[in-house]
């Protein structure tokens, strides 16, 4: 069971992300519809798990990736994002994402990569 930080701007995306967080039965640690303020909760929170929104309005999830990273360079970052742009999804791992999942979401495989990154 891993504790776990949503940060996305769209109401409907959010309520999917908890919905498979209870089907595997991990936290919800905090939720966030933008990019600011997420490192202060970060500290607040330290969730083993950040599931973070590319596309959001005033501060990007790269931008915020790159906070959280320059915090905590172990911090476990799972990039969402609409968009499969292959330069955008290396831009994230170089940045220090764990990985980088594509929406829609498939419930298994969120969780897999949940699973994954926390025991590693």
């Amino acid at each position: 069971m891993a504790n776990v930080m949503i940060v996305d701007d769209s109401d409907a995306i959010r309520m999917v992300l908890k919905d498979i967080l209870v089907i595997g039965q991990h936290n919800l640690v905090a939720e966030l519809s933008s990019g600011i303020g997420v490192l202060e909760e970060y500290t607040k929170t330290k969730p083993d798990v950040i599931l973070l929104d590319m596309a959001m309005p005033k501060k990007d999830g790269l931008a915020v990736l790159r906070e959280i990273i320059s915090y905590n360079p172990k911090a476990k970052v799972i990039m969402v994002s609409a968009s499969d742009n292959q330069e955008t999804i290396r831009e994230c791992i170089k940045a220090g994402a764990s990985t980088y999942v594509l929406k829609p979401f498939n419930f298994q495989e969120v969780l897999d990569i949940i699973s994954h990154i926390t025991k590693s």
